[in-house]
């Protein structure tokens, strides 16, 4: 989809994927937007985020960014609020619908801020653009594998919101309402490297739940392209998945050690988690099939929505696709890391950025 002229919203943009998806998009690499508008609720996010663009130096190889200061706005709101929501998503052309809760032990805690943030949000922003009759041709809402046969509160939360925007299809046909479902993204904020790079630089041990557990390895730039992928060509209600190798989380602790000598503790799974990731469920493999490079789109159920062409010439998957099916060895693990510069000597966490 071609972002020229666009005036896009990011809910939740001052997030891990909400900073990357923001950078990317001022990128210009899918044309330039005539506006970006970032919806958090975080001022001192927001307003690190402004400095960081203030202070940017232009490299020899890095994008420049021309007038971001008129293409960027930022707004403080909560998706909670209708009011915030309807205000901010007022003459959007296509809405990323980015923000949530999403730390499993916190929303086991606290499940009904889990409902609001991530159900009502969902349901706030249908509720904007039908009401509202806004000009928003694609919502494109970010969902995660924790939704695939929930079993805890934030899983089950975000399958609601998959479903709400799926329905929101029915009766709002001139907007395209689709998700983007993935795992674990390895440098986002509350994720298990972040956490691992400290206990390595504090002297360990490295904490792991069970010596068992699996997990997709996705870069933040990869989590961006498959909701580039969905804008451009997810149908109404699809739910693309993206494609990715998948490793046991001790050989992940194993690979940012290397030589250190550093302790690992096995602490148990703490409450809510899985011990693998499944991002495409039996059920749901029958109407699942190839999309393009690297992706597998998952059709919507609704009869009205169903495509007859949508599977021409392709086989559904013959089953659900999980961080257990083929975990790469130790070795590629750490060749993995490495490549993505996600090594310990490779990211600078007073920064809490990677080095480029």
């Amino acid at each position: 989809m071609d972002m020229t002229g666009k005036r896009v919203l990011v809910t939740g943009g001052t997030g891990s994927l909400g900073k990357v998806l923001v950078r990317r998009l001022l990128s210009g690499e899918r044309g330039q937007p005539e506006k970006v508008i970032i919806l958090s609720r975080d001022e001192a996010k927001q307003h690190e985020m402004r400095l960081a663009y203030q202070q940017r130096r232009v490299g020899t190889d890095e994008v420049i960014y021309h007038n971001f200061s008129q293409i960027l706005e930022f707004r403080i709101g909560d998706v909670r609020s209708y009011a915030d929501v309807f205000s901010a998503a007022s003459g959007a052309h296509v809405v990323i619908h980015a923000a949530a809760l999403k730390q499993v032990p916190t929303c086991e805690y606290f499940p009904e801020q889990a409902m609001l943030t991530n159900c009502t949000g969902a349901a706030n922003v249908v509720r904007a653009i039908g009401e509202g009759r806004l000009p928003v041709e694609v919502v494109v809402g970010v969902s995660t594998d924790k939704a695939c046969k929930p079993v805890n509160v934030m899983g089950m939360s975000k399958a609601m919101a998959e479903r709400i925007f799926t329905a929101a299809n029915v009766l709002n046909s001139r907007t395209r309402f689709v998700c983007v479902r993935y795992g674990n993204v390895m440098a986002s904020r509350g994720s298990v490297l972040p956490l691992f790079h400290q206990q390595i630089r504090n002297g360990g041990p490295l904490t792991i739940t069970a010596e068992s557990m699996t997990r997709f390895l996705m870069t933040l730039d990869h989590a961006v392209d498959t909701v580039f992928e969905a804008l451009a060509h997810a149908a109404p209600g699809e739910i693309v998945i993206p494609r990715a190798p998948s490793a046991s989380v001790i050989n992940v602790a194993r690979a940012l050690i290397g030589d250190r000598g550093t302790r690992i503790s096995i602490t148990g799974v703490r409450p809510g988690e899985k011990e693998h990731e499944i991002l495409v469920s039996d059920e749901e493999c029958r109407h699942t099939y190839p999309r393009g490079t690297g992706f597998y789109a998952i059709a919507p159920m609704l009869p009205e929505l169903v495509r007859s062409d949508a599977a021409t010439g392709t086989v559904p998957l013959d089953r659900e696709y999980s961080s257990a099916d083929a975990p790469v060895s130790a070795e590629e693990t750490a060749s993995l890391l490495r490549q993505n510069r996600l090594m310990v000597d490779q990211v600078d966490l007073t920064e809490g950025e990677l080095l480029r």
